[in-house]
């Protein structure tokens, strides 16, 4: 990543120095624009919605955060005594999370990732998108394989977006020639800095099930929101 397109990283390091409340703003194929406020992603263990607080406290042996971000995943599971290793692919986030005292960080694309096991590897805030698209989740199971410890645990966050095509009527309204509806397409921005469009992977808890099981993998649903959001537990098994 360059200077110009590390929008996330950026926002951090400016929410370190300045304590300034800015906002990232995020475009999508799918809904209208929205925006993540800066604050929010540093926000303490009681801040944390219940589909976190679980998911850390699930956490055993050593834990990969994939994705860490500003790193309170990582802080709290430091806390509480865990050897976690912080992984991102924005060099802001990475400076971020050394600023704040995570021990172990790592900048690096999850899928290059070699070399090293750990007992959980750790994707929340629908962490589970970076498979990009259902093959890319084929991808992402079969590399979580080579990482994980025998017995080892894939704990994830996703949501099933279907609601977003019902009409008003409660009919569901899907064009069956675009691919999986849980493909979306998203862009970030943050000043000057832009991400560039990138694909992101929302997989209903069937689906997921269905993938896991072929790449040898038991799924326990821990958690189901109320806005379509769930926590799963993927075992490795054998």
């Amino acid at each position: 990543m360059n200077e110009k397109n590390d929008p996330m990283g950026a926002a951090l390091l400016d929410f370190l120095r300045s304590g300034r409340e800015a906002e990232i703003v995020v475009e999508s194929n799918l809904a209208e624009e929205d925006v993540i406020p800066v604050p929010y992603l540093f926000r303490a263990w009681d801040e944390m919605p219940e589909i976190e607080q679980m998911a850390l406290e699930a956490c055993q042996g050593t834990v990969l955060d994939i994705g860490a971000g500003s790193g309170c995943h990582a802080l709290a599971l430091q806390e509480r005594g865990l050897d976690v290793t912080a992984l991102d692919v924005s060099a802001g986030a990475v400076e971020a999370m050394q600023q704040q005292g995570v021990k172990q960080v790592l900048r690096q694309d999850f899928f290059e990732l070699k070399g090293q096991t750990y007992d959980t590897l750790l994707l929340l805030m629908n962490g589970v998108g970076i498979a990009g698209h259902l093959a890319g989740l084929e991808r992402l199971l079969e590399h979580a394989r080579t990482l994980l410890r025998p017995g080892g645990q894939l704990l994830l966050e996703s949501t099933d977006i279907l609601y977003m095509y019902e009409d008003e009527d409660g009919s569901v309204l899907l064009d069956l020639n675009a691919g999986y509806y849980g493909e979306v397409k998203y862009n970030m921005r943050y000043n000057d800095q832009e991400s560039g469009w990138f694909n992101w992977l929302f997989v209903d808890a069937a689906i997921l099930q269905d993938y896991a099981q072929k790449h040898g993998f038991e799924t326990e649903v821990l958690y189901e929101g109320e806005a379509g959001n769930y926590l799963a537990r993927l075992t490795l098994q054998g």
